[in-house]
């Protein structure tokens, strides 16, 4: 299996909490697996904090938790604020676990960042996503949620709900619909089963409420049935979700963020995984914020980073695609 490389998030958030609390659960084969990428002073102070029965080890190999130093500018971050110093700090960690993953391979686990102090910092991005598509070249990158009983994967995230209409093309959608129907090929679904969510009310109801679903939508999914794909759609956005989490179908393509985020996190808050496509390297990561009203309590739960790592070991135990 590649190895794992875990970023540790913003520093002043929860994210070095939630890293040192799973590797503490982890069992020693699999932590020896985990490569932490992040400030050895800030997972000290997340250690002691959360009271985690761990120790870090700088060189890999040791009997410690194996640590990829990322040095900070100055001390760590004041908990819970938002800082562009931290914001800086959560950068430099993916761009270090991307140079490693680049050379050596392996999946990258990202624990939270904020996206204001990332900004803050002088990194415009939107999120992870967008993040590694920039930093690894990649054309485009698509946002996936996964759970037990749902998955749904996106047209667009990060924007606002005007600009996410506006980027409900045909090309994007048909691009959304083939990299899910690859990913669930490449984790063994031999024939994906993907449906379509409808933008409008009832899909516009033949133009009434709209006309993207019959005049963007439709023929995206048109083309994907002629490559062979098994799709459906589009399927009124207020059905789709349920009969795909009573299985009828593998993904859905929902076509904005909170199209996809709402559902999935209703029936699976604590266990959904974040998983970026589309890039040359694996990304999964804990699909909640840096929580910075908890940061420093030693409260946070860290079942939904259990969940990526979890993920993140499917994947590094998986041959990637050949591009």
């Amino acid at each position: 299996m590649r190895r794992l490389l875990l970023t540790i998030g913003d520093p002043a958030g929860v994210g070095p909490e939630i890293a040192c609390r799973a590797m503490a659960d982890l069992s020693p084969e699999r932590r020896a697996q985990v490569t932490l990428v992040g400030s050895l002073d800030v997972l000290e102070r997340a250690r002691t904090v959360t009271g985690a029965p761990i120790t870090f080890d700088l060189a890999p190999g040791g009997s410690g938790v194996h640590v990829e130093e990322v040095t900070l500018a100055g001390s760590a971050p004041q908990w819970g604020k938002v800082d562009p110093a931290a914001g800086d700090a959560a950068f430099r960690y993916v761009e270090r676990a991307i140079a490693l993953a680049l050379r050596d391979g392996g999946c990258i686990v990202t624990a939270p960042i904020n996206k204001e102090a990332l900004n803050l910092a002088g990194h415009h991005y939107d999120g992870h996503t967008g993040m590694i598509a920039a930093l690894t070249g990649a054309r485009s990158s698509f946002m996936l949620l996964a759970a037990e009983q749902l998955a749904c994967i996106h047209v667009s995230t990060h924007v606002s709900l005007q600009d996410a209409i506006a980027r409900v093309t045909p090309e994007r959608v048909l691009d959304t619909i083939l990299a899910g129907e690859a990913f669930f090929r490449r984790i063994g679904t031999a024939r994906p089963r993907i449906a379509v969510a409808g933008l409008n009310p009832h899909c516009g109801e033949n133009g009434l409420f709209g006309r993207q679903d019959t005049d963007v939508i439709a023929p995206a999914v048109a083309e994907a049935r002629q490559r062979g794909i098994d799709v459906r759609g589009p399927i009124s956005p207020d059905t789709v979700y349920y009969r795909a989490s009573r299985g009828e179908f593998d993904v859905v393509v929902a076509q904005y963020h909170d199209q996809g985020h709402i559902p999935i996190k209703l029936i699976a808050f604590d266990t959904t995984v974040n998983i970026s496509l589309g890039t040359p390297v694996d990304r999964t990561s804990v699909d909640h914020g840096t929580a910075f009203d908890i940061a420093g309590t030693g409260k946070a739960s860290h079942v939904n980073m259990l969940a990526a790592i979890a993920y993140g070991e499917k994947l590094a135990a998986t041959p990637r695609p050949e591009n």
